[in-house]
């Protein structure tokens, strides 16, 4: 499994399940839409600081960043 992957096709879903565009997460996090663009594609190591001010600014928690797609 390949995390980046999965922590970046989660965090679009949940990005797009709260109705956010990248532009308006960038605002909420701090974190470039285009870093945001990256994440999402996969290309991006994100540490656990990140995830958390990621979720932080989704309103979820930061495990939901990192659920296997099967637990979803």
């Amino acid at each position: 499994m390949d995390m980046r992957k999965l922590v970046g096709r989660n965090f679009a879903r949940l990005r797009r399940d709260r109705g956010l565009t990248q532009e308006q997460v960038e605002v909420r996090s701090g974190f470039s839409q285009q870093y945001l663009s990256s994440l999402e594609r996969g290309r991006r190591n994100p540490t656990i600081v990140t995830l958390y001010e990621l979720a932080l600014a989704l309103d979820v928690s930061h495990v939901d960043l990192v659920l296997p797609d099967n637990e979803i």
